[in-house]
């Protein structure tokens, strides 16, 4: 159960208007005053003002909005018992991507949804942790992390891949892309995340223990955390209305393709909050938290928001296929194998970091060419 505690009206509706100017993530005191965009966008929107500009606008007012809910989740989560606090995790942690997806397939925008959960996944797991052993190898000769933590989810990757990869193939050489097949697939990779959770959470927790840093103490109270999350809610789902709406126009303006707007800019604006959390543990010398936070983030897509779109899309007039383009599932391959191998010494630094964002950088190019 929540661990509630009493407030006082004073306390219970200042913090989060304050929380709404300024919070701080870590060592990274996040400027909130972009949330002035989030009318702004509404407005441009509703006089159907140059669509490049609308999107502008709401990405930037995106990022503030994916923070507050990133950091009310992770309030709540630290008052709350270890099932409360996955239950939480899991539901809202991808929730921007969730949320973007489905008006995405209502607009029958497809091709952006797919680019976008394979872009968050190869994100998290080269450009978060990539930028995380940068920050934290330019401050420390080398960093250790928790190997066996580390591996479990390396293989949790892996099934990410295989799980993908096969509908993939399959509609390849058939041409077909059968949507009972997705959805078995999506019932198995959603199960084999649940037990993962079983795993970490209960019968193998011990594995798992990192030191607490900054990010880990508890700020809001359970009533302010729980305004802030649903106003954050509020929020996403209204700019992700402005976004989706504005990109068909982008597109045919700039000749950018679905597949770079998703895989590089929509992708981006989810992982935020990850990427900033993940720098501060690297540059205190706790990079397993930066990995754990970067590679479990990867995992959490693949095995929960992609399951979870699958079955959601037909009730808002889509489909969502896991066949995925083969360059999109070459570039999810890449990321995983070069993850994998890095993590397998429990020993990181600045250059192996480098390399991470290299492969990364050389990604986003060949998709801007698609």
């Amino acid at each position: 159960m929540l661990d509630d505690e009493p407030d006082s009206k004073e306390e219970l509706i200042g913090k989060p208007l304050k929380a709404l100017t300024r919070v701080s993530l870590g060592k990274w005191a996040f400027p909130y005053w972009l949330l002035i965009l989030v009318p702004v966008s509404i407005g441009l929107s509703l006089i159907h003002f140059n669509p490049i500009v609308v999107s502008i606008v709401t990405m930037l007012a995106m990022i503030p909005i994916t923070s507050l809910m990133a950091k009310s989740t992770r309030d709540l989560s630290l008052r709350s018992g270890t099932i409360v606090a996955s239950l939480l995790n899991v539901t809202f942690g991808n929730a921007f991507e969730l949320i973007t997806g489905i008006f995405a397939i209502r607009a029958g925008l497809i091709e952006m949804v797919k680019a976008s959960l394979i872009g968050s996944i190869v994100q998290n797991v080269l450009l978060v942790v990539g930028l995380s052993m940068v920050f934290g190898g330019f401050k420390y000769h080398e960093q250790t992390f928790n190997r066996q933590s580390t591996s479990v989810a390396s293989t949790m990757l892996l099934i990410a891949v295989t799980g993908l990869s096969l509908p993939t193939l399959y509609s390849g050489l058939t041409r077909e892309s059968p949507p009972a097949m997705n959805q078995a697939v999506a019932i198995i990779l959603g199960v084999t995340y649940l037990l993962s959770l079983v795993f970490a959470l209960f019968t193998h927790r011990h594995l798992f223990k990192t030191e607490l840093g900054v990010t880990d103490q508890v700020g809001w109270r359970t009533k302010q955390a729980l305004l802030v999350l649903l106003l954050s809610v509020v929020l996403a789902a209204t700019e992700s209305n402005i976004l989706v709406d504005s990109v068909q126009p982008v597109i045919e303006t700039t000749g950018l393709s679905q597949a770079f707007i998703g895989l590089v800019i929509i992708a981006i604006m989810g992982n935020i909050p990850e990427l900033m959390t993940a720098i501060t543990f690297g540059i205190r010398d706790n990079i397993t938290q930066s990995l754990e936070i970067g590679m479990n983030s990867a995992i959490q897509i693949a095995l929960f928001a992609v399951p979870v779109l699958v079955f959601v899309s037909p009730l808002v007039g889509g489909e969502l296929s896991l066949a995925f383009a083969p360059f999109q599932m070459a570039a999810m391959i890449l990321a995983v194998m070069i993850i994998n191998y890095i993590g397998s010494d429990g020993i990181c630094n600045w250059l192996e970091g480098v390399q991470l964002v290299t492969v990364y950088a050389l990604i986003a190019i060949a998709f801007y060419f698609i």
